[in-house]
């Protein structure tokens, strides 16, 4: 039992020290760091026991960028190109995906060629017949999301035209748009408002791309602080009209309070004068049952005192 558990572990322990022992697969470039000198011609050179064996290192493979893979792409592939497009990409895309699911093949002369012809046919064949590539795709998505703002000039006979729009298509967009591909409104456009033009995208798909004529707005720091001091004059007009309407309101407001004032405390004067003249009937009255009162009790009194005489008997 025992020696084969032991066999066991030797055979473990060879197969770890063989893994262990495994030479990586890396290149480095070394140069001595002491020159050998030169020897006679048919006799090996004179290196010395210890100094020529020192080296330095020159380069190292194991951390150098690598290389990328060209291939041609066969199919459109999302943010690699369309078909017909040369593309550089890491030799593992390259040869995990896109070789083995068709979607590209080598740069050849045979398939540079091909995709060549196929290139001008598309560019110079009926428009019926062309197919939108990546780039273009991705163009008419980008404008049928967008909107154009133009700023009108400070010309008295401004009207835009081709030029400026392909300008700020340029400014605003980042689309660069030739004046053949560029259609605007028959009418000219002069006045402020909302509009549109028609931009043709590889002479086969056409967008409608919104834009609104703007009145022009100078960015620069002089003119921010003019606007600046205006809009603080503005703010300093309208306060002080405010207070002067305060003013003006203030008298009447006094004069309207007063009248109320009088119009409440002259009810009030008359009630009172009413009550006072209602307590001092009933104190009148009270003060004659009193009077009464205290009258008729004296009489019993005195009637009370006066000697009764009884006869006596004998």
């Amino acid at each position: 039992m025992w020696s084969s558990s032991r066999r066991v572990l030797q055979d473990l322990l060879t197969h770890v020290r063989c893994f262990s022992q495994t030479t990586c697969k890396n290149t480095v470039v070394v140069e001595r760091w002491w020159q050998v000198p030169l020897s006679k011609e048919g006799r090996p050179p004179r290196l010395h026991p210890r100094r020529h064996r020192i080296y330095r290192m020159v380069d190292d493979t194991k951390n150098a960028p690598r290389e990328k893979m060209e291939l041609i792409l066969t199919q459109t592939v999302a943010k690699l190109g369309g078909r017909g497009d040369t593309v550089l990409v890491k030799k593992s895309v390259g040869r995990n995906k896109l070789l083995p699911q068709g979607l590209a093949v080598y740069p050849s002369p045979e398939n540079k060629q091909m995709f060549a012809e196929e290139l001008r046919l598309l560019h110079e064949g009926k428009p019926e017949d062309r197919i939108q590539t990546r780039t273009g795709q991705l163009t008419v998505e980008f404008l049928k999301r967008s909107h154009l703002r133009i700023e009108k000039g400070p010309s008295v006979d401004y009207e835009l035209n081709k030029e400026i729009v392909c300008r700020y298509l340029l400014k605003k967009l980042g689309v660069v748009v030739p004046f053949h591909a560029l259609r605007l409104p028959d009418e000219p456009i002069k006045d402020l408002g909302d509009y549109w033009c028609e931009v043709t995208v590889n002479g086969i798909d056409t967008v409608r791309v919104p834009m609104s004529l703007v009145p022009f707005e100078d960015k620069s720091a002089s003119w921010q602080r003019v606007l600046k001091k205006q809009r603080q004059e503005q703010v300093k007009a309208a306060s002080t009209a405010e207070v002067a309407s305060s003013e003006t309101v203030a008298p009447a407001v006094g004069e309207q309070t007063a009248e109320a004032v009088m119009s409440l405390v002259t009810p009030h004067c008359e009630a009172s004068t009413s009550q006072e003249a209602a307590a001092g009937e009933v104190a009148t009255e009270e003060t004659a049952v009193s009077t009464e009162a205290s009258a008729m009790q004296q009489t019993t009194k005195d009637q009370a005192d006066l000697p009764t005489e009884t006869p006596k008997k004998d």
